[in-house]
């Protein structure tokens, strides 16, 4: 396989250059979350904050709907919204989920049964 070539992996989103240039805003505002102060002005305006980061109406709207799929497939990189997550109270196990089409326990015992679900140590 080429450099330019790439396996499809079904159920996954390319994050690629012009995905990283359709959601550089909302990763932006993403990556601002590391702070708790821009945490609580998102909290208490949402709509005002994303009018801050200027982003699109649709990235807009899939914040509303907390939709995670849609936020990927408008360029949200899954690190960047792994700050995002914590505003809605999401773990990586409730958005696997939401990436997998399983309920969050669907997905811990899909874990689980490959020996991922809990640390070893």
């Amino acid at each position: 396989m080429s450099d330019n070539q790439l396996r499809a992996v079904e159920g996954t989103i390319h994050f690629d250059g012009p995905m990283a240039t359709k959601g550089f805003r909302f990763n932006k505002m993403c990556y601002s979350f590391n702070s708790e102060d821009n945490r609580q002005a998102f909290r208490d305006d949402p709509e005002a904050y994303m009018e801050r980061f200027g982003i699109s109406d649709e990235q807009r709207q899939a914040v509303r709907d907390q939709d995670i799929i849609r936020m990927l497939e408008l360029g949200g990189s899954i690190y960047y919204m792994a700050k995002f997550a914590i505003i809605f109270g999401w773990n990586m196990q409730i958005i696997g989920g939401m990436q997998t089409g399983r309920t969050t326990e669907e997905f811990k015992a899909y874990l689980e049964s490959q020996g991922r679900g809990k640390h070893h140590g």
